[in-house]
């Protein structure tokens, strides 16, 4: 893939940047090494290397899968500025 000056203005045009005539045709070279260096990567055998979400090593910390059904209550309502009837109490908002 190459790319032109024309392009460069219309990816210029889609970013919502300013580019003057001159600095569009600076891009062109610069643009094109890096889709060189693209292609580069896709030339590259990854067959035998597994997926990886990142370059150490990551264990997931899970908590056994049990149903409850709660019951602490009165831990919670511990934790309120105010509570009533076993419900947080909050004042009245609109008259």
């Amino acid at each position: 893939m190459s790319v032109d000056t024309a392009t460069v203005k219309k990816i210029a045009s889609l970013a919502r940047i300013a580019m003057r005539d001159d600095e569009a045709e600076a891009m062109v070279p610069e643009l094109n090494n890096i889709l060189g260096w693209i292609e580069q990567l896709g030339e590259v055998d990854t067959s035998a290397v597994e997926p990886m979400t990142a370059v150490i090593p990551n264990h997931l910390r899970l908590r056994e899968d049990v149903v409850t059904d709660g019951n602490c209550r009165d831990k919670i309502l511990a934790n309120a500025p105010q509570a009533e009837h076993g419900f947080f109490a909050v004042p009245k908002v609109i008259e």
